[in-house]
């Protein structure tokens, strides 16, 4: 069945059981979904079904090198379609449901469309803890890949309205669950034989992988693109962003942390957990400003703090 195209109209549903039935027709239908996960409003579609995955590589404008997340309702489908290891069953029990995604050799017959994985031997793979995700999926009855809900390189949305104002009129629905309780997109960690690969820094951090998987992580900096959020430039404001600002200069907005005088500060109490839930909303505040540049105070390199570093100095670039 093929639904016609949308033209301009995108509709933006509250999640409840019958707006997550109307969303679930549209991904058997072959068309893709906003919905949200505990880190950010994921674009989700059948990950087994080649038209799907093209309609969200061109909703976002995404290009086909950078592979996709495939979200999954539980351990059972995870395994049909990748191979784990003791290591990656250890990441799992600690830390699934929840914001760390596993990069894991894909398994033969997984039916996996090629282009989630853009031709890699691995698969990204996540279970989502937001009953939204997790609802959608089990009502499909398919694995979901499902990027950031917005265009390519840009700031990634933790509302509803974010994926509105960027994806608007190119999908047809938007599951409304308020916003996102993390903020940050997920950790993903590739883990190897004595040690585990950190591919993007996120809420899990790389202390807690380590005392789950009882070994060392190593940053993996630089080399092929193996999974998304790797890309120098990416998460990125419409507005040139200055990082390590201490005040701000003329017709700048000034994202703060910590006390001080600043145009929106993400936490005031300099609580790097509660500065990571509210930094994609303050650089969406600050695009839509009437000011002609960004700027965002010092954020220290510690905990969930290196995830921070990681999409701002990606902004900035």
């Amino acid at each position: 069945m093929t639904i016609p195209n949308p033209g301009l109209a995108t509709k933006t549903s509250l999640y409840d059981t019958a707006a997550l039935r109307e969303a679930a027709l549209l991904i058997r239908a072959g068309e893709p979904v906003a919905a949200p996960t505990e880190t950010v409003y994921g674009l989700a579609g059948d990950a087994t079904d080649g038209r799907a995955v093209a309609a969200i590589y061109a909703a976002k404008g995404r290009p086909s090198f950078n592979p996709l997340i495939v979200h999954v309702a539980d351990r059972e489908m995870a395994e049909r379609l990748a191979i784990f290891s003791p290591v990656a069953r250890a990441l799992a029990d600690a830390f699934w449901p929840g914001p760390l995604t596993l990069v894991l050799p894909v398994r033969d017959g997984a039916g996996i469309a090629p282009a989630v994985t853009a031709g890699l031997p691995t698969v990204a793979l996540r279970m989502p803890a937001h009953p939204a995700m997790q609802g959608l999926i089990r009502e499909s009855g398919k694995p979901l890949a499902a990027p950031s809900a917005n265009r390519s390189g840009g700031v990634s949305p933790t509302r509803a309205e974010h994926v509105l104002a960027s994806l608007g009129g190119r999908i047809r629905m938007i599951l409304d669950a308020g916003p996102t309780s993390e903020g940050l997109e997920s950790t993903i960690a590739a883990p190897e034989e004595d040690h585990v690969r950190l591919l993007r820094p996120g809420p899990v951090t790389a202390a807690m992988i380590a005392e789950a998987a009882d070994a060392p992580v190593r940053d993996a900096k630089g080399g092929k693109i193996e999974a998304p959020g790797q890309l120098e430039s990416h998460y990125a404001p419409g507005k040139p962003l200055r990082l390590n600002a201490m005040r701000a200069e003329r017709d700048e907005y000034l994202i703060g942390f910590g006390l001080m005088p600043c145009s929106y500060n993400i936490s005031p109490e300099a609580d790097l957990r509660e500065a990571a839930k509210n930094l994609f909303a303050a650089l969406h505040l600050a695009d839509a400003s009437s000011s002609s540049a960004i700027a965002i105070a010092p954020i220290p390199e510690e905990g969930i703090g290196v995830a921070i570093n990681d999409r701002l100095r990606r902004a900035a670039a």
